[in-house]
């Protein structure tokens, strides 16, 4: 499979033009990748807040915190 026209390497590299598909869109794809990047970090920290607060809501009763103060 081939996504070039180049059907040697027995060639004068400084002939050939384009060695990789999707030449010339390196700085779109690396934009495209810094946004996604990171949007994932903000999600990360809204979902990790998230289960958090269900931590604290679920466990820090005054029930919990004084069972505890009570052991130490």
């Amino acid at each position: 499979m081939s996504t070039t026209n180049i059907e040697t390497w027995a060639v004068d590299l400084a002939e050939v033009t384009y060695l990789h598909p999707f030449v010339g869109s390196e700085g779109l794809l690396a934009i495209v990748g810094i946004v996604l990047w990171l949007g994932w970090h903000v999600w990360q920290c809204r979902f990790e807040s998230a289960q958090y607060e269900l931590t604290i809501r679920d466990h820090a009763t005054d029930e919990n915190i004084a069972k505890r103060l009570k052991e130490h």
